[in-house]
């Protein structure tokens, strides 16, 4: 358990963002003046403690195309680890805050498959035993979006340049295990990603193969995890690309990690990034 503590929020108290999203800073849902839609950020862990500019990205995407942007400021770990490793109880008081932080969301988008389908999917097995709750993990999982899945089923993206995208290079995607296999989101950010301007799409051997971080299988399990990694940084580097790009970043940093050990120049992006042409 001292293992898993190391990455979770300290106490899993509520996130502290290492950036200000533009004019987020308040619980109230701040609507543009155009919006004709509002949605609340879930922001996740690993991108509100490490990769913040991610959450600014998805800002900034999501309202270019009208979207009134909220961010619910005591939001908390969705308690997916400590869920995965079987503790229950504390899964259930870590989900509960998240029931009550977007109880009043017109719809909640994740940036992140892993995290959206525990919102959608875990929750209700969580709450199965509880009359009340379930009611509440129902209503919760109706309107809960992976960000790509959002804008893609939801706000009838048909193309990138809406977004404003333009991206010189090339890249490969990898499609994480959550979000295609639990949530079944497999087209919608290819179809971003392959409608970005100037962005020269690579393929990979074996794109759906897992990268081994899987969470708490990673700390787990962390000989399967490296080797498993390590098959799979070899075949983004056999791909030639020169970013590769996915929509969770626990996966990013996994694969990142790996590759930056071996001294790869190939950067790691979130679909976010790459549709936000503010974004470096």
């Amino acid at each position: 358990m001292a293992r898993l503590r190391n990455i979770l929020p300290q106490s899993c108290h509520p996130l502290t963002p290492l950036v200000r999203f533009p004019n987020l800073d308040t619980e109230e849902r701040l609507l543009t003046q155009q919006a004709n839609i509002t949605a609340d950020l879930y922001v996740t862990c690993i991108i509100d403690q490490l990769y913040p500019e991610v959450g600014v990205s998805v800002v900034n995407v999501l309202r270019r195309l009208g979207v009134a942007v909220g961010f619910p400021k005591d939001q908390t770990c969705c308690g997916q680890p400590v869920y995965n490793t079987g503790f229950n109880n504390e899964a259930r008081t870590l989900a509960n805050r998240v029931l009550e932080q977007f109880r009043d969301s017109e719809y909640v988008v994740v940036p992140s498959g892993s995290c959206a389908a525990t919102l959608r999917i875990f929750y209700l097995e969580l709450f199965a035993d509880d009359p009340q709750l379930i009611e509440e993990a129902k209503a919760l999982a109706a309107k809960t979006y992976e960000f790509s899945e959002f804008l893609v089923d939801i706000l009838k993206v048909e193309g990138a340049s809406v977004c404003g995208a333009i991206h010189k290079g090339s890249a490969v995607y990898h499609p994480s295990c959550h979000l295609m296999r639990e949530l079944g989101v497999k087209s919608q950010p290819q179809k971003l990603l392959s409608s970005v301007p100037g962005l020269e799409e690579k393929e990979m051997e074996g794109a759906e193969i897992c990268c081994g971080f899987g969470g708490t299988f990673s700390v787990k399990f962390p000989h399967i995890s490296e080797g498993m990694v390590g098959d799979k940084i070899a075949n983004v580097q056999a791909s030639g690309a020169e970013t590769l790009v996915s929509c969770d970043m626990s996966c990013l940093m996994n694969m990142g990690g790996a590759l930056n050990r071996q001294g790869s120049n190939i950067k790691i992006r979130h679909l976010a990034q790459i549709l936000d042409a503010e974004s470096e």
